[in-house]
């Protein structure tokens, strides 16, 4: 199984940027995808952002042109830049991984990490 752990949530201003840490606490080179989601209150779970081995990238209609993914295979880590941030971003940001070569139902989750946005 795979450990992740989020972190660089706090609260913005809107108009500013955060970036997002996710760290696996193991390779993950072979983990197809690598992905964001977050939580509003009383909303359901939705993706942000996915980034694959190979490169590809895909982003909510939302955030596309202001949050970029990027994943660094050697330290194991996977980012989340938002920029332009608004405050309908605001909620708990979570880190995915899954699925892997070696697994390919894997499905890990962070804990998540609170970004709140003010007007």
């Amino acid at each position: 199984q795979v450990r992740l752990v989020e972190s660089g949530g706090g609260l913005v201003q809107a108009g500013g940027s955060l970036r997002l840490s996710c760290a696996a606490s193991i390779s993950i080179f072979s983990i197809t995808t690598m992905g964001w989601y977050r939580q509003a209150p009383g909303k359901q779970r939705e993706l942000v952002a996915t980034a694959t081995s190979g490169g590809a990238t895909n982003y909510a209609d939302s955030v596309k042109g202001r949050f970029t993914i990027s994943r660094d295979n050697v330290k194991n880590t996977v980012y989340l830049q938002m920029n332009s941030l608004k405050p309908e971003d605001t909620a708990v940001y979570y880190c995915n991984a899954g699925p892997a070569a070696w697994n390919l139902k894997l499905n890990a989750w962070g804990q998540g990490t609170q970004v709140t946005v003010s007007s």
